[in-house]
């Protein structure tokens, strides 16, 4: 193989954004001390950080003391959901979420449950999409303290309609948590929601950079024992030259999207296409329309999801099969089966700033014999 390897999998990581790369350098050799003292390297550690949070809060369009920065997007989700049932007990003790939900909001809504809570998941439909009846109806039942919505589904890009699910909420009086992992710096987040979580990996930044956001006058109540770091919500001392370069790639990639979306959106619609066209016994899923602007997801029938990733990573192409969180688990992807369509090979592509048009094309040059071979290996032929 001749060709550079292609990395289509910003889904789970983008690639690190050269501001990134250089504010975390100046902020190793400035913003090491702990900026809770109060001699002179503390102090600027401190400004560090304050203008990380007003950065992020600007590109958010929130209040820079409702942002807290947290190790990663899966202690921020767990935060927001068990901080938000804490904070609502005395309401009720039932969470409402969508099917198709990471699997860190899961994961809370499980331990709730088994703490005594119940859950109730609401469907979608074979887009992907939002029941938005169904939705009303439950944040609308009696006890029900929060209830958590993704922005958009990290696995095949449909964009939820938060504004319209935030509104039913706000009819019943209960707050809202929206994930925004694979929409922040990407697309803007509707208002109406109460909570926002997300994780500086997806857009560019460094791994270990989460952030919660909680609106004032939610009612949130951390899950941790106290801590006076990040206003009570988040214990312990973060990693502040991360946090500078989580938030300086934000501000870069916030002022990049609608460029980026202009330039990527195409080629998504050219591998949705040539994809559909060129490998038989293939379904290509999600919404074609409301959907992220770089993501991608079909499912080919008679191939193994995994060979047919390891089959893509020999010839060069990084991509992702079945649920980004759970695929080393070989389960079946649990969104794929809430919105009751083919898991069989599935492949996710996520493009990035550095995706590039001739990797597009080669990717979509090479995939029908690649699929081909592993089906005739299957004894699968004359499709």
């Amino acid at each position: 193989m001749s060709e550079a390897p292609a990395y289509f999998d910003a889904a789970s990581a983008a690639p690190l954004h050269p501001v990134a790369r250089q504010a975390m350098l100046a902020a190793l050799a400035d913003g090491w001390a702990d900026p809770a003292r109060l001699y002179a390297p503390a102090r600027r550690a401190r400004q560090l950080l304050d203008a990380a949070r007003a950065a992020t809060a600007e590109v958010l369009r929130v209040r820079p003391d409702e942002v807290s920065f947290t190790p990663s997007g899966t202690v921020a989700a767990h935060a927001a959901l068990l901080g938000g049932l804490a904070g609502r007990r005395r309401t009720g003790g039932t969470l409402v979420h969508s099917a198709i939900e990471h699997s860190a909001v899961l994961h809370a809504a499980q331990q709730h449950v088994a703490a005594g809570g119940t859950a109730t998941g609401v469907p979608v439909d074979r887009s992907g999409r939002l029941d938005l009846d169904a939705w009303s109806a439950a944040v609308a039942g009696p006890g029900v303290a929060l209830a958590s919505l993704i922005s958009a589904s990290h696995e095949v890009g449909t964009v939820q309609p938060v504004a319209e699910a935030a509104q039913a909420c706000a009819a019943a009086g209960v707050p809202l948590h929206v994930d925004a992992a694979q929409s922040v710096g990407r697309l803007p987040v509707p208002e109406g929601w109460s909570v926002l979580t997300a994780s500086a990996h997806k857009w560019g930044g460094p791994a270990g950079v989460g952030l919660l956001v909680v609106r004032k006058g939610t009612r949130w109540e951390s899950p941790y024992p106290a801590d006076e770091r990040e206003t009570g919500r988040i214990p312990g001392v973060g990693n502040l030259p991360a946090v500078v370069a989580a938030a300086a790639a934000l501000r870069a990639v916030a002022a990049e999207a609608a460029a980026e979306a202009a330039r990527l959106g195409p080629l998504v619609d050219r591998i949705r296409a040539t994809v559909a066209a060129t490998v038989p016994d293939v379904e290509v899923v999600g919404d074609p329309v409301h959907r992220l602007p770089h993501l991608v997801t079909f499912s080919c029938l008679y191939v193994d999801g995994e060979a047919l990733l390891h089959a893509l990573d020999r010839r060069g192409f990084a991509v992702s099969s079945g649920s980004s969180c759970t695929s080393s688990t070989l389960r079946p992807s649990h969104v794929l089966e809430a919105m009751g369509v083919l898991s069989h090979g599935n492949v996710r592509i996520s493009l990035h700033r550095e995706s590039t048009e001739a990797e597009v094309d080669r990717f979509l040059a090479e995939l029908p014999g690649i699929v081909a071979g592993l089906r005739a290996e299957a004894g699968v032929v004359g499709l």
